[in-house]
């Protein structure tokens, strides 16, 4: 389909692509750069690039590129749906399931799923037929993922991410109880020097290495269900968005995410059952709909493996608390008088 956009009176050297992301909201940033870059985008019959300026009266001509079929196979891969209309969905992703395929991954991914599902409905984000995923989920944690199927539904809900406006709230067991019932945890997390898969909170003083840079990220938490020393249950929302943040920030105030041996988890021998992965859950989202503007409130129920845990612990914790034995200190038995000393004579009336 070919357009034609006369810049409007008034406009003294704009870019041409901002002229024309501001005259056609429904074409994302992205599609449009790839209109500049096929030189499909001409003015006076001429191709232009994107940072040109044009001016008042100015008439651009440009149509938007093909886009190439996706070299990924849909797979039809069942899916637990929270919430579906004709421009985005939300998905409680299972655990174990990556988000986007990779050069280890089979065709078992998000993405492998969701071409299956949205056939005919994706977003063209990237110049591919693949769904507009706006955010990721590390492998093992579960939860709620939201998918764009336009390219306008996936800049709004990238917006948000972006600017933080939306609400956040995972579920976390971690390894014993903190002394506090809540808590806010403000520490910038970088790559790990050592050991470049993980992640690490960054202290100020190490800033200036441009090898350990940070980037600030914020999670307040509360302790939902204490378990004793065994673990407890917590809440966490995240402000930030940082990879591996919860895990990160759950390590640095000595309770580590249950299940997560990359941060330090070692098995406990009290756990009849051990996690068999990082025990974390995206359990709750508030996010406005990219194109209504309605508050959806979307919550994903715990996964089976989850209860579980949650089940034997609680276990644990009663039979824990029923064996506890209360140490009370004994009460010394006062003395009876015994007869006065010989050197104390009584007196006599």
């Amino acid at each position: 389909m070919n357009y034609t956009y006369t810049v409007p009176e008034g406009i003294r050297y704009l870019r041409a692509d901002k002229a024309l992301a501001l005259a056609f909201p429904d074409h994302s940033r992205t599609a449009l750069q790839r209109a500049f870059d096929s030189g499909l985008v001409t003015l006076r019959g001429a191709a232009i690039k994107r940072d040109q300026s044009v001016t008042a009266l100015d008439t651009l001509e440009f149509a938007m590129p093909d886009i190439k079929a996706a070299e990924l196979r849909a797979v039809d891969i069942p899916l637990d749906v929270i919430f579906e209309d004709k421009h985005m969905l939300a998905v409680n992703k299972a655990a174990g399931m990556v988000v986007h395929p990779g050069a280890a991954t089979g065709e078992d991914t998000l993405v492998h799923a969701l071409l299956s599902h949205c056939a005919g409905s994706l977003s063209g984000i990237g110049g591919v037929e693949r769904p507009g995923i706006v955010h990721r989920l590390d492998r093992e944690t579960t939860g709620i993922i939201v998918v764009a199927k336009n390219d306008k539904a996936h800049r709004g809900l990238a917006a948000q991410f972006a600017d933080r406006s939306l609400h956040k709230e995972y579920l976390a067991l971690v390894t014993g109880t903190p002394s506090l019932l809540s808590g806010s945890i403000r520490k910038a997390i970088g790559r790990n020097k050592q050991h470049r898969h993980k992640m690490a909170v960054i202290d100020k003083e190490r800033q200036d290495d441009h090898e350990l840079q940070g980037k600030d990220a914020h999670t307040d938490w509360e302790v939902v269900e204490a378990f004793g020393d065994l673990a407890a249950l917590m809440r966490c929302v995240i402000h930030t968005g940082r990879t591996h943040q919860i895990r990160v920030h759950m390590k640095s105030l000595g309770h580590v995410v249950l299940g997560d041996e990359i941060y330090g988890w070692k098995p406990d021998t009290r756990l009849k059952q051990q996690p068999a992965r990082v025990m974390l859950h995206a359990e709750h989202l508030v996010v406005k709909h990219p194109i209504t503007g309605k508050v959806l409130d979307l919550r994903a129920p715990l996964p089976d493996d989850f209860e579980k845990q949650l089940a034997q612990l609680r276990k644990l914790s009663k039979a824990a608390a029923k064996a506890k034995v209360l140490i009370v200190t004994p009460v010394k038995p006062r003395k009876k008088a015994g007869p006065p000393p010989a050197h104390v004579h009584e007196s006599r009336a």
